[in-house]
């Protein structure tokens, strides 16, 4: 593809790689550093005028430090009179806190930030003319941009996973591990041709579940639990138990961002998981060898094909279920 470099940031080197590779491409040369009062510093090793860049960046490891390399790379490539500067985001930084909640027993509004808005707005002042992500918290994360946003889905992969690797999956039930995930487990369920079932719950404070209750049937059936993202892992373990408690032969959880912090780890191997199935938006080669229940599926073609259909001027929507893996 003539005209376009790819840079990696240094968050997840591993997965830019594999999507330079599907695309036929090398990496663009850039070196990130600190100094020692802890300022990145970025410098970009060729040229840029006229091109179409795109920048992998993934909003994990340490992040705040991530978010900044990728906003000065970003700037770094628009002063030096690119085309166009993709910012490639596998996993969004501050997704979560996407809205204002309510608070206390008097349920009051909070007076916390919408800090996904914030960095949305950062984005597009460093200089960023399209953004790729996927699978957002809350999708209407994308109306905080005032550029293009391309939301991606890992549904195909999931479903070729179920496929490839559960025998019982037309047993199976879809489950949400909370209300939001309801439109998630619905569309998996009617592609696998299957039931779902959702669980409520409710948080007396972040991190931290209350209780559950399980809305479906999943007596001897293969469950299935679906989310966006697992960061302490409190809610899937404790979806688990429910569910076989509940009578279900077997529990999965597959899930496209799998940030597994704190206690995270120890939860997963303690839980009643035949698997816990993520997606390589975060790197998990670290957390796989202390957790063998962890596996990966790669995402890198969806990635690779996005970029190449963008730069083509082709439509990005149309291939999230016909992608081939």
């Amino acid at each position: 593809m003539p005209n376009i470099v790819l840079f990696s940031g240094s968050s997840h080197q591993d997965l830019s790689q594999r999507v330079a590779d599907r695309l036929g491409l090398e990496l663009g040369k850039v070196v990130t550093k600190k100094f020692s009062n802890q300022e990145t510093s970025v410098e970009i090793g060729e040229s840029v005028r006229g091109e179409d860049v795109y920048i992998i960046q993934s909003g994990c490891g340490e992040i705040n430090d991530n978010l900044m390399e990728l906003l000065i790379m970003i700037n770094a490539c628009k002063i030096a009179s690119s085309s166009r500067v993709t910012a490639v985001i596998p996993c969004f930084p501050y997704a979560r806190q996407d809205k204002k909640d309510k608070k206390g027993a008097v349920e009051r509004w909070s007076r916390a930030p919408i800090s996904a808005k914030l960095v949305a707005n950062m984005l597009s002042v460093a200089g960023a003319d399209h953004i790729i992500t996927m699978d957002l918290h809350a999708s209407q994360i994308q109306g905080f941009f005032d550029i293009p946003v391309d939301n991606l889905y890992a549904e195909p992969a999931v479903l070729q996973w179920i496929k490839e690797n559960i025998a019982e999956w037309r047993n199976c039930i879809i489950v949400s591990p909370d209300a939001g995930g309801a439109k998630r487990v619905t569309s998996i369920a009617d592609r696998l041709n299957v039931e779902f079932a959702l669980i409520h719950k409710e948080r007396k404070k972040a991190n931290e579940v209350d209780r559950m209750v399980l809305v479906g049937d999943v007596k001897d059936r293969v469950a299935i639990l679906v989310d966006d993202m697992a960061d302490t892992c409190g809610t899937i373990c404790h979806a688990a138990d429910k569910l076989v408690s509940a009578g279900a032969t077997k529990v999965y959880a597959i899930l496209t961002h799998g940030i597994f912090s704190g206690p995270a780890i120890s939860r997963i191997n303690n839980a009643a998981f035949e698997a816990v199935v993520v997606t390589n938006t975060i790197p998990q080669e670290e957390k796989m060898k202390h957790c063998p229940k962890i596996q990966f599926i790669d995402i890198s073609m969806i990635l690779a094909e996005a970029i190449r259909r963008t730069h083509n001027g082709e439509s990005v929507s149309y291939l999230f279920s016909h992608v081939p893996l």
